[in-house]
C-alpha cells in the first residue's frame, strides 16, 4: 500500500482568456506589489498594464511595481522588494512573468513579514535554516511562460549574490493563493526560450517520476506532463501562435508543478543549479538539456523499470526491444525531442563553463542543493557527477 500526502491549496484558473477573471475573482488584499522582471516583454505586450487595470477594476485595488528581477533571481532584489512592500503598505504580492518573477514573489511575500535576511531562513548551502515565525503575504501567480510549474508548487529558487549558491527553498506558506495560467500570454515567448522552458517542465516531471518519494498521485501527473510535452513542445517551438500547442504545453507545465508539490526533483537539478550559479547568463532549462542525456543514461541501468515505463509512456514500443535496451529507449526518445526542438547541440563552453570547473560544480551541487541527492533511488557518486559533466561537455 502506497502512502503519500497531497496538499495543494492553490486555486488555478487555466485557459485562454482567463487573465480577465482577475477583475472579478476574490482578491486577498487591497494593495498589490506586482513583481516582474527587468526584461521588456511584459511591458511590450501590454501584460503589465492589463494586470494593473484589471486589479483596479476589482474594487479599486492599487498597485506598486517592482521590475528588477533577473532571469536567475538574486537575494538582494528579494530584500529590496520586501522593503518596498512594507514601505508602501502592500498587503499581497502578484508575481507576473516566468519562474524568476513568481519565485521572487514568493520569497518577497515571506520577507515582507519576517525580520532579518532571506538567507537566514534558507535550508541549504550557507543558509541558517531558521524557522519562519510570522507567515507570509498572499501571492497571486500570473505566468507568462511554460517552464517551472511554480504556479502550482511551494518552491522558489534564488541565487546568493556573493557566493554563487543557487538554492531552492519553500514550504506550505509559499504556495500561491491564486494562479492564472492563460496560454494567450505565452504566445509571445520566442522559439528558443519556448524549448528551454518546456524541457524544464519535462525534467520536473521525469525527475519526479524517478525520485525515491514518487507516489501514485505524482506518477499520474508526471506521466501525463511528459507525454503532453513530447507531443506538443516541438509544435509550439515551430509555431508560437499555435494556441492548442501552447495550451497543452502550459497544462503540462502546471501538471509538472503539481509533481513538484507531491514528489521532488532529483540530483539533475542540483547539478544544473551549480552550473547556472557559476554562469548566471545560462538559462536553467538550457543547462538541464545540456546534461540530461548523460544523466538519464547513467540512471537507465540503475532504475530500469521506471526508465522503461517513461519510454513506454512516450509511445515507444519497448516490448519489441531486448530487455536490456528498454531503459535506454527513454534516452533515445529524449534526444529525438531535443533534436526536433533544435536544442540537441547546446554548448557549456558558450557560457564560459570549462572542464576545469567540473570539480567546483560538483562541490557546489553537493553544498547548495545537497538535499536533492537524497531523492535519487541510487546514490550518485562524485565520480559519476564528473562523468556526467564530461560526457555533456561541448
Amino acid at each position: 500500500m502506497s502512502c503519500f500526502d497531497f496538499y495543494l491549496p492553490t486555486r488555478i484558473l487555466f485557459g485562454a482568456g482567463k487573465l480577465d477573471e482577475l477583475a472579478r475573482v476574490a482578491l486577498p488584499g487591497k494593495k498589490a506589489l506586482i513583481v516582474t522582471t527587468n526584461g521588456k516583454s511584459v511591458k511590450k505586450y501590454g501584460y503589465l498594464d492589463r494586470v494593473i487595470a484589471l486589479l483596479a477594476q476589482n474594487g479599486g485595488v492599487e498597485s506598486v511595481v517592482f521590475d528588477k528581477v533577473l532571469p536567475n533571481p538574486i537575494k538582494s532584489h528579494v530584500m529590496e522588494a520586501a522593503a518596498l512592500c512594507r514601505e508602501t503598505g502592500c498587503d499581497f504580492i502578484v508575481g507576473l512573468g516566468g519562474g524568476s518573477a513568481i519565485d521572487s514573489a514568493k520569497c518577497i511575500a515571506l520577507m515582507a513579514c519576517n525580520p532579518g535576511d532571506y538567507w537566514d531562513y534558507v535550508q541549504g548551502g550557507s543558509g541558517l535554516g531558521r524557522p519562519v515565525m510570522n507567515g507570509a503575504l498572499p501571492v497571486i501567480a500570473i505566468t507568462t511562460t511554460a517552464g517551472t510549474g511554480t504556479e502550482a508548487d511551494p518552491w522558489a529558487v534564488i541565487t546568493h549574490d556573493d557566493n554563487q549558491e543557487k538554492v531552492g527553498y519553500g514550504g506550505d506558506l509559499m504556495f500561491p493563493t491564486l494562479s492564472i495560467v492563460d496560454p494567450e500570454l505565452i504566445v509571445s515567448v520566442p522559439p528558443q526560450l519556448t524549448a528551454y522552458q518546456g524541457f524544464d517542465a519535462f525534467f520536473h516531471a521525469s525527475e519526479g517520476y524517478i525520485a525515491s518519494i514518487a507516489n501514485p498521485v505524482s506518477d499520474m501527473f508526471a506521466l501525463r506532463s511528459m507525454r503532453l510535452i513530447y507531443d506538443y513542445l516541438a509544435k509550439a517551438v515551430a509555431d508560437g501562435g499555435n494556441i492548442e500547442a501552447r495550451s497543452q504545453v502550459a497544462m503540462a507545465n502546471t501538471f509538472a508543478g503539481i509533481v513538484e508539490s507531491t514528489s521532488s526533483c532529483t540530483s539533475e537539478h542540483s547539478l544544473e543549479h551549480a552550473m547556472s550559479g557559476v554562469a548566471p547568463t545560462l538559462p536553467h532549462g538550457a543547462g538541464l538539456i545540456m546534461i540530461s542525456l548523460a544523466y538519464y543514461r547513467h540512471f537507465a541501468a540503475l532504475v530500469p523499470d521506471r526508465m522503461t515505463e517513461m519510454a513506454r509512456n512516450l509511445g515507444v514500443d519497448v516490448d519489441a526491444l531486448p530487455e536490456e535496451e528498454r531503459p535506454y529507449a527513454f534516452v533515445s526518445a529524449l534526444e529525438s525531442l531535443q533534436r526536433a526542438c533544435g536544442v540537441v547541440d547546446l554548448r557549456m563552453s558558450d557560457y564560459g563553463i570549462k572542464p576545469a570547473d567540473f570539480p567546483l560544480l560538483t562541490a557546489l551541487a553537493r553544498h547548495a542543493m545537497g538535499g536533492l541527492f537524497s531523492m535519487d533511488r541510487v546514490p550518485l557518486t562524485d565520480e559519476a557527477i564528473l562523468q556526467i559533466f564530461e560526457e555533456s561537455y561541448r
